[in-house]
């Protein structure tokens, strides 16, 4: 990973978020992440958890995540707003398997909710595809999402293409199933 933080080019549709690859793990960019993961669960975002959580639900997998990075196997992308403070963010995670080092995975990709509605979802996609493009040999972003939220129309206008779509695969409760919806951003 870089030794510093690479800065993204500032897009004037997003200019109150600015967006950070790589940005140093301190005490307080690590909760506020940690901050962002929860109440953007808590309020119905579907990223890995199903509300209610508490910081010490999702310590365990932002640690996982922050190895990742450490082993050089993912890239962080935050959103700072205007105060400095995190906004959003989404982990780049690169491919291990020989056969798919062309393409990254695009996984926990948060707004904070005090955020929605402003297009800072559209603005963070953008970074993460400017990000992409930076990585020698990336040729696409694979992400998937919660099927019954309107996630993959959101994806689908920012350029994503649904390209798989397992039925009931994710239980959020007891005779809750919800679709994995795979969807895929061509870079090349």
């Amino acid at each position: 990973m870089p030794e510093s933080p690479l800065s993204m080019p500032e897009d004037p549709l997003f200019a109150p978020l600015t967006f950070t690859l790589d940005p140093p793990v301190t005490p307080g960019l690590r909760d506020g992440i940690m901050e962002l993961w929860v109440d953007v669960t808590n309020a119905g975002g579907a990223v890995g958890f199903v509300p209610p959580v508490t910081p010490e639900d999702v310590r365990p997998e932002l640690v996982r995540q922050f190895v990742a990075m450490e082993e050089q196997r993912s890239r962080l992308l935050v959103g700072f707003d205007e105060e400095g403070r995190v906004a959003a963010t989404a982990f780049l995670t690169l491919n291990t398997h020989r056969l798919m080092t062309h393409w990254l995975w695009l996984y926990t990709v948060m707004v904070h909710p005090r955020h929605q509605g402003k297009g800072y979802g559209r603005g963070l996609l953008a970074a993460a595809e400017r990000a992409a493009r930076t990585l020698p040999g990336i040729e696409a972003i694979r992400l998937t999402c919660r099927g019954g939220l309107g996630l993959e129309r959101f994806y689908g206008s920012c350029g994503y293409k649904e390209v798989g779509r397992v039925p009931g695969a994710i239980r959020v409760a007891p005779g809750d199933e919800r679709d994995d919806v795979v969807m895929l951003l061509p870079l090349t």
